[in-house]
Parts: structure tokens; sequence; C-alpha cells
């Protein structure tokens, strides 16, 4: 097992990839923070908000691989198609998934007035605006640059 941990850890590539999905979590947190004036411990584990950890996590993989590998790599061919569809899942399908739960949390407070509605309240920060999506690819590519100038 130590050796299996060890091995891991010695994995560039991935060890890239953790760093760059860790980082956006704690500048999500921060921003979070700046942004609203209180602690969120929520934001260090949660989907939504800037920069996007998923995005970033994919594209430092992306990028990584294409810095080790190179472009024409079929390993960076399955990361960039990989990268694009939790890219467009994060900025489309999640994003109106969001939308979605706040109607509808709208929906049951108004319901919950005049009839017998359980209190049932759905996760509305799912998605991310294109803006949160382009920063975690630039939080992603240079948390990628930085691990290859310091690791080739």
């Amino acid at each position: 097992m130590v050796e299996f941990m060890a091995g891991i850890g010695k994995n560039i590539i991935l060890m890239t990839a953790i760093t760059a999905w860790f980082s956006a979590q704690v500048l999500k947190t921060i921003t979070a923070y700046w942004r609203h004036g209180e602690f969120n411990a929520e934001r260090l584990i949660g989907a939504g908000g800037m920069p996007s950890s998923h995005t970033a996590l994919v594209v430092s993989l992306a990028v990584s691989i294409a810095l080790r590998e190179g472009l024409d790599s079929p390993l960076f061919a399955l990361a960039v198609v990989l990268a694009g569809i939790v890219m467009y899942d994060a900025a489309g399908v999640r994003r109106a998934a969001g939308k979605q739960a706040k109607v509808i949390n709208k929906l049951v407070r108004e319901m919950r007035v005049e009839h017998k509605v359980r209190d049932t309240r759905l996760k509305e920060l799912l998605g991310h605006t294109p803006l949160e999506v382009l920063g975690g690819a630039v939080h992603g590519t240079l948390i990628a640059y930085i691990f290859y100038v310091l690791y080739r």
C-alpha cells in the first residue's frame, strides 16, 4: 500500500490535476467570502462559484499531458474531449439545473403559505457562468505550467 501511494505521489500529471482542483476550491472559498462578507465552509467542497474547480482539474490535466506527452498524444486527445464535456456540462446542463432549482424553491415557498407542502430545498448553485468556466480554465493552465516548470 505504501508503494502504491508513493507511486501516485510521483505521478506529476495526477498531482497537477489534484492541485488545480484543490487550489481552485480554496480560491472559490476566498472569492465567496470576499463577495458575501462571510465564510462558507461548503464552498471548500461544493459545486458552482468562481473559478470552476472541475474545469481547472480537467484543463490542468489536458495541458499537463500536452506539455509532457505532446499535442499528438492519444492521451492528450482523450483529455481534451473529457475537458470539453466537463466544461459544457458545467456551463450548460448544470447551470440550467441550478436555475430550475431556484424556480422550484420559489414555488415551494409560495405554495407553503397556502397549502401543505413539505419543506424541501433544492441546491441552486450547481453550475457555472461562462466567466467562471474561463476562470477555471486559466487557473488549470497556470497550475499545469507551474508544475511543468518545477518538475520537468
